[in-house]
């Protein structure tokens, strides 16, 4: 497992006065730190060791984001009256619900 395909992100935490390091793929671990690379350093190792004892105990590994498969389809539920300005929005620029809402999306 390449640990370094894992979807990290830096940010400046106001409340911590410091970088806080997170990976999405583990989203209960982050690493605090004066320095944004340290931050993000420090995380690295922590998921390298974090996988090597996943792997030695035989537990599932996560699969990078980037290498997952996607099908580009999800369910949503809305309520009735969404669903009807939605219909009479997509209508109204002569297009389908799907492609509206897809529209939208891209947007957003």
């Amino acid at each position: 497992m390449d640990i370094n395909r894992y979807t990290y992100q830096v940010a400046w935490s106001n409340e911590d006065q410091e970088f806080v390091a997170t990976v999405l793929e583990f989203p209960s671990l982050s690493w605090l730190a004066p320095d944004r690379q340290e931050a993000e350093n420090g995380l690295v190792d922590l998921i390298a060791e974090i996988v090597a004892d996943l792997q030695s105990t035989g537990e599932p590994v996560p699969t990078p984001l980037g290498e997952r498969d996607y099908s580009g389809k999800f369910n949503v539920r809305t309520s009735p009256s969404l669903h009807r300005r939605l219909v009479l929005a997509a209508r109204s620029e002569g297009i389908s619900l799907n492609a509206y809402i897809n529209q939208k999306l891209a947007s957003a």
